[in-house]
């Protein structure tokens, strides 16, 4: 079996161009079955708005040291 990698994005919206991305995440399956997992969270540099909370659980206060 070759390596498999699914990831996952969490952003403040659905609207392109307009909203960002708060968290990347990334779940790989090796070729022996091992998984390695990996997340990280981006500073939006706007407010995350409560109904994107609500979804995925990402407060601005979570991001606010983030990486931009």
């Amino acid at each position: 079996m070759k390596p498999l990698i699914f990831f996952d994005l969490e952003t403040t919206g659905v609207e392109i161009g307009k909203d960002r991305i708060v968290e990347i995440a990334l779940v790989k399956q090796d070729d022996e079955g091992q998984v390695t997992t990996w997340n990280e969270y981006i500073n939006p540099e706007m407010s995350i708005p409560l109904k994107a909370t609500e979804i995925h659980e990402i407060t601005d206060a979570m991001v606010s040291k983030a990486r931009k």
